[in-house]
């Protein structure tokens, strides 16, 4: 009973602390790491002794499967050499690099101080991806990070795993690296073999219930095997995600998608909350035993600081030449300008370590000597660099002037692919209309889709337009409705008149209506940049030769609308002739007017702090 009550009291605590930090504008990993350190040393907190059984089977599957399943495998593609050389290159440069500082200072044997080396390596994304998260990192950058993250605890804990057996003299050089690259082969073909098990099981599945079963014993399908045959069982955890995650919109429905996204991100936000603050918890009686160990104290200062030095130096010294490296394998062959320094500057300093390290460290041995102070060293590590890293992370961001991922260029991209979508649904349409088909279902269908393509396009521009626009209108009112009706549906309930199942089933159409109507974004385009796309993949001829810029025939107004007395609501220009004319979801519909008209086929945004372009022949963004 106590267990379960300190677990709730945990949870909630690391809860409400997270929930505070995002208010505030405040990273979550330091703040509950802090706020651990101080309950350490409360009279009222008891101890918490983590067994680092319940860190690598219970926190760090999930953890990793959660990352997994929404990494994209196109987005990893073009930079596998960049992310192998961060998880698998680093991790054993900065194991080595440790592990001789530590063999220098320390009365202990060099394989005892590789595997502390080893412990200290892999960063934690969960914290760079936080911090990623509040700042606005460019996606480029956020992608590297989770990319490493996913195979770097794997590589740290199979060199581990190797240290500690050269540690009782029963390992060789050459078995050591044979382990390694068995651990990493017997993961993967584990990782993908649970992969495609699943996915067999899920194409078959069609209650979301079941679907969502099946993915929360995923992690574990894929990791319990592996460890089993002596594979690493995080790298079995991360390709069996990586696949799942790709396949899920042919193998699963969309009710089992988007309840396995919900609980996935519930369970990944609880985990990290209650992680962090469990570092935290941990430190004080780590202190404790490394200061009485009976090592002068000095020493262990100059180590403790010694060993943080080298951490945050050594990531910067690999990842400047790991770049261009990986540029001159992989981005110069496609034509790719070479990176800017300031990216590798913001990895390099994103080094931030996590739960992961802290667990590792009580893998070690009882009979490692210096044990206490070799797990000083780790909480050292953690705590220093979540706190000189974490926090003057976002401040180097802002001083290298790395531009986030906007949100008004996302809706513009998602603009353009909603109508590249629609085009392809209205064709589907077409192709399926029968004779008995009613015209009333396939008026309703198009305007279904159209109204849903035009409603994406009206998110922009909206520093200029003070106008409602009509899928504005839509929400509002519908929300209104749906609110009065829920009101009635809750009344009839409460008295008594109607079967409970009849009103859940009613209530779930509600909900469900409710759930699919967008709210309004707002368009974060405060960085004083246009909003533009570039040319898109194989663009169109007519955006090549198409000007970007045109004089205007009537700046800032449609004639034809103050001629027919209309209200627009955005405002485009053909590129041709520079007539502006009023876009879609304005009621007269004159932009795509005068192309029917004309042929002229590019016209380009004339709103405020816009300049994408569009081809009606092609229906390409440029």
């Amino acid at each position: 009973m106590e267990l379960a009550f300190g677990l709730v009291v945990l949870v909630s605590v690391a809860v409400a602390l997270a929930a505070g930090a995002r208010r505030l504008g405040v990273g979550e990993p330091f703040v509950l790491t802090v706020a651990g350190v101080v309950a350490s040393y409360l009279p009222l907190v008891p101890e918490f002794d983590v067994e680092p059984e319940l860190v690598l089977l219970g926190l760090l599957p999930p953890l990793l499967y959660t990352t997994a399943i929404r990494t994209s495998l196109i987005d990893f593609r073009p930079k596998k050499v960049s992310i192998t050389l961060l998880s698998v290159g680093l991790v054993l440069f900065t194991a080595f690099a440790v592990g001789g500082v530590v063999y220098w200072l320390l009365p202990v044997p060099f394989s005892a101080a590789v595997a502390i080396g080893a412990i200290v390596a892999p960063p934690d994304a969960v914290a760079a991806t936080a911090v990623a998260r509040r700042v606005g990192m460019p996606r480029r950058i956020v992608t590297l990070l989770e990319g490493e993250s996913l195979f770097n605890d794997a590589t740290a804990l199979v060199t581990l795993r190797t240290a500690v057996a050269a540690m009782a003299g029963s390992v060789t050089m050459w078995e050591a690296g044979a382990d390694f690259l068995r651990a990493a082969g017997f993961g993967a073909l584990v990782g993908f073999a649970a992969a495609l098990v699943l996915s067999f099981l899920r194409r078959r599945i069609n209650d979301p219930v079941l679907d969502t079963s099946v993915s929360l014993l995923a992690p574990w399908i894929a990791y319990l095997p592996a460890e089993a045959i002596h594979g690493s069982g995080v790298i079995a955890v991360v390709i069996c995600g990586l696949i799942l995650g790709h396949g899920a919109p042919k193998w699963q429905s969309a009710a089992s998608r988007i309840a396995e996204h919900t609980n996935w991100r519930t369970i990944q936000f609880l985990l990290e909350s209650a992680v962090f603050l469990l570092i935290g918890l941990q430190v004080r009686h780590i202190v404790e035993a490394a200061w009485h160990s009976g090592l002068p104290h000095t020493t262990l200062l100059i180590t403790c600081a010694v060993v943080l030095v080298t951490v945050v130096v050594v990531r910067p010294i690999w990842v400047f030449p790991a770049t261009y490296f990986a540029w001159t394998i992989e981005g110069k062959r496609q034509g790719k300008p070479k990176p800017p320094w300031t990216g590798p500057a913001v990895v390099g300093w994103a080094g931030m370590r996590g739960v992961v390290t802290l667990a590792a460290a009580l893998l070690l041995p009882s009979d490692t000597p210096e044990l206490a102070t070799l797990r000083l060293l780790a909480v050292v590590v953690v705590g220093g660099t979540l706190l000189l890293q974490g926090l003057s992370l976002p401040t180097l961001v802002r001083l290298l002037r790395l531009r986030g991922p906007s949100q008004a260029e996302d809706l513009l991209q998602e603009a353009n692919l909603l109508q590249q979508a629609t085009t392809a649904g209205l064709a589907a349409l077409e192709a399926n209309i029968v004779p008995e088909t009613p015209p009333d279902v396939v008026d309703a269908l198009r305007n279904r889709v159209v109204v849903r393509a035009q409603s994406a396009w009206e998110l922009l521009g909206r520093s200029e337009s003070q106008r409602v626009t009509p899928s504005g209108e839509y929400r509002r009112l519908r929300l209104a409705m749906l609110a009065a009706e829920r009101d009635v549906v809750l009344r009839i309930r409460d008295s008594g008149a109607i079967d409970q199942e009849v009103l859940q089933a009613v209530m779930a159409t509600l909900d469900l209506e409710e759930s699919t109507i967008d709210r309004i974004a707002e368009a974060d385009d405060d960085d004083g940049l246009p909003l533009s796309a570039p040319l898109t993949a194989g663009a169109c001829e007519h955006l090549r030769d198409a000007p970007t810029v045109r004089k205007p025939d009537h700046p800032d107004a449609c004639d034809e609308c103050l001629e027919d007395g209309l209200v627009w609501v955005h405002l485009r220009m053909c590129l041709e002739c520079g007539h502006v004319a009023c876009c879609d979801s304005s009621p007269g519909n004159h932009a795509t007017k005068h192309f029917n008209d004309t042929g002229h086929p590019v016209m380009r945004s004339v709103e405020p702090g816009e300049s994408w372009r569009w081809c009606y022949i092609d229906e390409l963004l440029g």
